[in-house]
């Protein structure tokens, strides 16, 4: 049995809805023969380091996944991705969801960038084909997507594939002229379910 977490996070000062959470419960959700054996567990971060630091300990102990998809919002970006490093730094400008902002610069003082294991090649192409638009990025920000990125590759134990992946806002029922089109939340689905079946694929080998 293959065990993983799938996260999301909650509104944030500027996005008052993130769509980040509903894809993770959707993830969940989802049937397919290829994840019979597969137990996911869902979670929906606060947007704060309280809560990351709270819940992302206690998740890791409590189910020991082997694979940890996390998604967030970047709500700038018109396209998904792949983040393929989690830089050691945070913001002192933007609070998050509680007004906290931190004091320090670095998460950890003295610590290097850490950078994920997954096979992100194979993960660009799956999203592709899936016909979200999607990218690899070396740059996760600065905020709490970043943040928990650096948290659960610091954490995981041996063998776990933790990724993170930005997400776009998605469509509006109401699309204005001239606005360019936004990804919709089941294109969002589909592009996250084929991530996770290749994340699983490369457990598996």
């Amino acid at each position: 049995m293959t065990t993983v977490l799938i996260t999301g996070f909650g509104r944030f000062p500027g996005a008052p809805f993130n769509p980040s959470g509903p894809l993770a419960l959707a993830l969940a959700k989802r049937r397919r023969p290829a994840f019979a054996d597969v137990h996911r567990a869902v979670h929906i971060f606060e947007t704060s380091y309280a809560s990351v630091d709270r819940d992302l300990p206690k998740l890791l102990a409590r189910h020991r996944p082997d694979i940890v998809l996390m998604f967030g919002l970047a709500a700038r970006t018109p396209f998904v991705r792949i983040e393929t490093r989690a830089r050691n730094t945070v913001s002192i400008l933007f609070p998050d969801v509680t007004g906290f902002r931190p004091n320090a610069r670095a998460i950890a003082a003295g610590m290097p960038d850490a950078r994920g294991q997954a096979p992100f090649a194979r993960l660009l192409g799956a999203a592709r084909a899936s016909r979200a638009p999607s990218r690899v990025s070396r740059d996760a920000g600065r905020y709490l997507c970043n943040y928990v990125y650096w948290r659960a590759l610091e954490a995981s134990r041996s063998g776990t594939l933790a990724q993170f992946i930005h997400i776009p806002p998605v469509a509006n029922v109401r699309r204005r002229p001239g606005k360019k089109r936004r990804v919709t939340q089941a294109a969002l689905v589909r592009a996250g379910e084929a991530i996770l079946l290749a994340l699983l694929a490369a457990r598996r080998h």
